[in-house]
């Protein structure tokens, strides 16, 4: 997946997974109430953050990482169509081996 936009520091972009719709007793939840998915796939990272000698620090994360990201954290970017989350690499919690 090829994508034109380069996240700055210690970003991540991250395309989330899409749930599968479970639906107990017949029961169809909206779109509007659903939790957003906390599993995302890395799209791009950005180069690090400098530590207070001007170095970088090396990113954690990679692109193609399977990731688990904080609920409430990141900012929703849509480019193309889609929809992807820009969020610190601190928001992402694991990566799935």
């Amino acid at each position: 997946m090829s994508i034109n936009i380069q996240p700055l520091g210690d970003r991540v972009l991250v395309k989330l997974l899409e749930e599968k719709e479970q639906v107990k007793g017949g029961i169809i939840i909206p779109d509007a109430a659903k939790e957003k998915s906390q599993e995302a796939t890395v799209v791009a990272v950005g180069p690090g953050k400098r530590d207070e000698h001007g170095q970088r620090l090396a990113m954690d994360v990679a692109v193609g990482d399977h990731v688990l990201i904080s609920k409430y954290g990141g900012t929703e970017v849509k480019h193309n169509d889609e929809k992807y989350t820009l969020l610190r690499q601190d928001d992402v919690l694991a990566i799935f081996k």
